[in-house]
């Protein structure tokens, strides 16, 4: 099967929204399971929409669409959860993040850059804490440290990221 230039453009944009997808639909669905499931279904569905996108259309917008109704759907899919919200409350949020989505890159960039910046020791708490299971307590059991310990730092490490991505924005800004 041979793949068109039209097929490689949308698999790279694809490709490149994914982390801005995921951003977008965690803030309807905040379970991160939940948020990957939805992702990876709207991935199914823009794939096999991908001819219902004209180039030139903003892809992140229609990609953002797909993903809204897929969060929808599985929303209704698990609505014996206890929280239940009212389709306008969820159409809010998914308005409030979509509005949030164009400056998106440039934080994500700025916090690599920050990330960078950081000593070893550091980013590697950070990557245990916010991969896969990575829980304050299972990390300080590891470390051989109290849960408040660990706490405090990873505390002052995001307190130090949040001062230089605003830092590394506004000199992008200037």
């Amino acid at each position: 099967m041979a793949f068109t230039d039209r097929d490689e453009q949308f698999a790279r944009q694809l490709t490149a929204c994914q982390s801005r997808l995921y951003a977008y639909i965690s803030a309807m669905v905040p379970d991160p399971e939940r948020a990957h499931d939805v992702l990876q279904q709207a991935n199914v569905v823009m794939l096999r929409k991908c001819d219902d996108y004209e180039p030139g259309q903003d892809f992140v917008a229609w990609a953002c669409k797909v993903a809204y109704f897929e969060a929808l759907a599985a929303r209704r899919d698990h609505a014996r959860d206890r929280l239940k919200f009212s389709d306008r409350f969820f159409e809010c949020i998914a308005s409030a993040a979509a509005d949030r989505t164009p400056g998106f890159d440039r934080r994500q960039a700025a916090l690599v850059h920050c990330m960078d910046k950081l000593p070893d020791e550091q980013r590697t708490l950070l990557r245990r804490r916010y991969g896969r299971g990575g829980s304050v307590k299972l990390i300080a059991e590891t470390m051989g440290q109290s849960v408040a310990a660990i706490s405090q730092s990873l505390y002052r490490i995001r307190q130090a990221l949040a001062q230089c991505i605003r830092r590394t924005l506004a000199e992008e800004d200037a």
